[in-house]
């Protein structure tokens, strides 16, 4: 289920990839690989102390964050083989898996669809459903690190970014919700127009990993974030359905890695924009409800739309 390439034009019309990742597998399937290009279940980001309770039970996760279970565990969607098939007439793929009840600690067995579809309007769709005969908790998305220079600049600090927020879940230094709504106005989250990703970078103690609250007005995909990249004119809109947003600047890339080309991806050579609920819902009553229940159908969908001007 993972993103290898994305090739977009910039102004003048040259091709480039503009999303982090490996020219083989082995890149992929290495422990250290930071869940590039991905599809993440069946709950990312973060649950607190690695444990929910869901009627009136305890359910243990593992703790592989800091005490805390990210990203769905040690083995979570993002390191299982999707059973994948082609949709006759268009650009789309659908993805099939079954999740056992239990796995990774959650309950319930699952059956998960995700659909990709490359529309003829430079749209990249991402639509997932999800069903299960137990409540459990879900919380899908994807974790594509984008670079809109396609390799030319190293880093995305020259990145504009815009997010239609004015408030973030604010969160301890474990990067766990404290359940407080801190509004964005007057501080380094405030991104309601383009704003560069590097100017107050350096005043966000690790850097952006963080979740937005987005201002939504209806129930259907609506425009929640755009990406512009002035030297190149590439320029990325995100539409999604979800509550929230994840914006994290690849604070914990550290020139370890070797990715596409040789690349070695510093620390903030891409971003990511991961549209979903927000982090330790299970445990956190005033956020949105992230139990799916039996004869519920969970719906999710994202589109990345790439332009330039």
């Amino acid at each position: 289920g993972t993103v290898t390439n994305i090739m977009v034009p910039d102004k003048n019309g040259n091709n480039g990839d503009v999303v982090l990742g490996y020219y083989s597998l082995a890149g992929y399937l290495q422990t250290s690989n930071p869940y590039m290009g991905c599809l993440v279940g069946r709950y990312a980001n973060r649950i607190a102390n690695a444990k929910f309770t869901l009627d009136g039970k305890v359910y243990k996760l593992a703790a592989n964050n800091n005490g805390n279970s990210l990203h769905g565990g040690l083995k979570g969607f993002d390191k299982i083989i999707w059973a994948a098939k082609t949709n006759p007439g268009d650009s789309s793929l659908t993805l099939h898996y079954h999740s056992q009840d239990g796995e990774e600690g959650y309950p319930g067995k699952m059956e998960i669809e995700v659909t990709y579809t490359l529309g003829s309007d430079n749209q990249l769709r991402i639509a997932y459903t999800a069903t299960t005969d137990k409540p459990t908790p879900v919380n899908l998305t994807n974790h594509s690190y984008f670079n809109l220079s396609a390799g030319t600049d190293s880093t995305i600090l020259d990145h504009e970014l815009m997010l239609k927020a004015e408030q973030f879940t604010a969160v301890n230094d474990k990067l766990i919700p404290t359940g407080v709504f801190s509004e964005v106005n007057g501080t380094p989250m405030d991104f309601r127009s383009l704003k560069q990703i590097g100017k107050d970078l350096s005043n966000v103690a690790g850097g952006y990993d963080h979740n937005w609250v987005l201002h939504r007005d209806g129930i259907g995909p609506e425009l929640i974030a755009a990406v512009y990249h002035p030297s190149s004119g590439r320029y990325m809109e995100v539409y999604t359905t979800e509550p929230g947003i994840q914006f994290y600047t690849g604070n914990f890339l550290d020139g370890t890695l070797t990715g596409k080309g040789g690349k070695k991806y510093v620390q903030h050579a891409g971003l990511c924009l991961e549209t979903q609920h927000f982090p330790d819902s299970p445990n956190q009553p005033k956020f949105p409800n992230t139990i799916l229940k039996p004869n519920e159908t969970y719906k999710q969908t994202t589109i990345y739309k790439f332009s330039t001007k």
